[in-house]
Formats: C-alpha cells, structure tokens, sequence
C-alpha cells in the first residue's frame, strides 16, 4: 500500500458492556429495571430486592423464566430468607408465555431505536427516561391470545384457576 492510500477502520460502536435487568406487573403495567455490568446471581438478588421496594406488598408471586441465575445456589440461599415470596418458573422453550418479552420490546423501542450512545452513562440514563415515560403512561397488558389458542400452545393443556387440565 501506498502512503496516500485511504483506509478505512470500521468503528463497530461497542462502548462497554451494560446488562438490564427488570420486573413487569402484567394488572398495572408497572416496570421497573436494575442495570448491572453483568449477568449474575448478585444483580438478581439486588432486582428481587428492588421489587419488594417499587412493588409493596405483603406477599409475592414472581414468576421468571428459567434462566441459570434465577436458579443459581445463591438465588436460592436468598430466596430462603423471604418466605414472602413465591417463584414460579415458566416452562422451559415456552418463551411466548413470558409476559415480560413484549414489555422488553417496548423499552427497546422507546430508549434504543434509531439511537447511538456514545457512553454507558448516557445509555444508562436513556433507559432510566424510558422507563420513567412507560411507568407514566403505563395500562395493564392484556394478552391477545384467547384461551382456545393459549390451550393450543400449551400443547393441548390449559390453566384453570390454578390447576392444569387438559382439553383432550
């Protein structure tokens, strides 16, 4: 190559690493999210702390996806210590029963869209705007599936007031 020559470096645009971490109460449409520099137990223990915080109440029903650090030792150890809370896992390769996915791709939608951050904190605040936007215009999220369909996805089963049965 000549010394005139132009080159090119391509600038991929990654800044640092920043993981999000949140909670979705389907009745009130209510979010809130924890965000970390990693995936781990100690960030999800700090997210379940938070619910109890943003989410008051005298007893909990959370019910997660079964992602390693929602079932790591620690998480449990934890976990022992709130007889309060209830968790429930989804089952596993049924990722359209987890109410929380549409929720994710609203705050994609509304912090991320379209947008290029140049530092974690400006990324970091863009999130924390929009959530603050969702949690002001929030409404309860209605799942559009009607339960002849949901029975269908769920392989023949349907949930009715609390016990599976089948429609067979």
């Amino acid at each position: 190559m000549g010394p005139n020559r132009a080159t090119f470096e391509p600038d991929y645009g990654r800044r640092g690493k920043l993981w999000t971490h949140g909670a979705f109460e389907p009745a009130t449409g209510q979010a809130a999210i924890l965000m970390s520099p990693g995936r781990d137990s100690a960030s999800h223990i700090q997210l379940l702390e938070k619910i109890f915080v943003e989410f008051p109440a005298d007893r909990w029903l959370i019910i997660e996806d079964n992602l390693s650090i929602h079932v790591s030792r620690q998480v449990k150890l934890a976990l022992a210590a709130w007889p309060e809370v209830q968790i429930l896992f989804i089952p596993k390769y049924a990722c359209w029963l987890n109410l929380i996915e549409p929720w994710w791709k609203q705050l994609r939608s509304l912090a991320l869209k379209g947008r290029r951050f140049e530092t974690l904190d400006e990324l970091t605040s863009t999130l924390n705007q929009a959530l603050e936007y969702w949690n002001t215009h929030r409404h309860p999220y209605i799942w559009k599936k009607k339960p002849q369909e949901q029975a269908t996805l769920l392989g023949g089963y349907s949930v009715c007031k609390g016990a599976v049965n089948s429609t067979t």
